[in-house]
């Protein structure tokens, strides 16, 4: 009786704990709570939620950072497949010469170091969405038998005979030029075209500036949050270095700018002392101009210099100096 108690207890708790989760996650990724204050995100956010209802592979383009997988999710979410898993796999993460095994998964003695059968991630996605990040840099051979699995709906594991049917969404992305990779020979023409049904193409954080603000907000109030910090706020010098940034990370670069100044900020304010070393050295640089007296100019020259020495010695100061 104690044994049958504890196992409903705690059925009952992970049942609550899904419940939970699910909760959160359809509220995180949720179209309303995408950041977007600009004509170009609008129409990215738009295009994607027409996109949701649909079967259809898409492919979103975007530089690295730019919340490629943030949108595939959101896609998920809003989609009749909701309900169902939400699979992500970064090729790029994965060895070469393991890319096969980890989408199709394989037989136990497959390959050396196969020591049990594994599933591979259209397995674990049936019924739901498989993300894929990094697609460029999947390899050709395994490029061949994606395309079969789209097209037929089935494959076997590595190693295996058994075909296993999947019902599957495919939502891909890269950062790279697929359109020269397959002139180069790197990527197949038939798979792009497979792939390539919808695309979403995410502008750089550069290109729209007007979010800058938003997001900078946004992640002030998380991280004051996760780190139990009072509220705080940026300095109008902080606000406008973050706003002549052009962050080739876009808004992980941005995120990961903020926390950190959370985390050292010395009063209520984030200042720009507050801010990563190569921002300080923006600001730095544009104190310099024709306007300024001859010796603050060779002031700001010599912090200049004295920046950029840090900077290369990562800020050890006996290297530095």
């Amino acid at each position: 009786l104690d044994i049958i108690i504890r196992k409903v207890l705690d059925r009952k708790q992970i049942l609550s704990e899904n419940r939970i989760l699910k909760e959160s996650l359809q509220t995180k990724y949720n179209f309303d709570h995408l950041i977007s204050g600009s004509a170009a995100m609008e129409s990215v956010l738009n295009l994607a939620g027409r996109a949701a209802q649909s079967r259809a592979n898409i492919l979103i383009r975007g530089e690295s950072g730019t919340g490629k997988e943030v949108l595939a999710r959101t896609i998920h979410q809003a989609s009749p497949r909701s309900d169902k898993p939400f699979i992500a796999v970064n090729v790029a993460a994965v060895p070469y010469n393991l890319v096969e095994s980890e989408f199709f998964g394989h037989e136990k003695g497959a390959f050396t170091g196969a020591d049990r059968q594994r599933r591979g991630r259209f397995e674990m996605a049936n019924g739901g969405t498989l993300f894929i990040d990094e697609i460029g840099d999947i390899p050709i051979s395994t490029q061949v038998k994606l395309l079969r699995v789209l097209q037929e709906r089935n494959f076997e594991r590595v190693g295996g005979t058994v075909t296993i049917s999947t019902d599957v969404r495919l939502i891909t992305a890269t950062n790279q030029n697929l359109e020269n990779m397959i002139r180069e020979g790197k990527f197949r023409e038939d798979l792009f075209y497979r792939l390539n049904v919808v695309t979403i193409a995410i502008p750089a954080l550069r290109n729209r500036r007007e979010e800058i603000p938003l997001f900078i907000d946004h992640f002030v109030q998380k991280y004051c949050s996760e780190e139990d910090i009072s509220p705080l706020s940026v300095s109008k010098e902080a606000m406008d270095t973050l706003m002549k940034y052009d962050y080739p990370g876009n808004v992980r670069e941005l995120e990961n700018i903020i926390q950190r100044a959370v985390i050292l900020a010395r009063s209520n304010v984030i200042t720009t002392t507050d801010l990563s070393i190569h921002l300080r050295d923006l600001q730095s640089e544009a104190s310099i101009d024709g306007n300024t007296s001859l010796p603050l100019q060779v002031e700001a020259l010599e912090k200049q210099l004295i920046i950029n020495s840090l900077r290369q010695a990562q800020e050890n100061q006996s290297a530095a100096a």
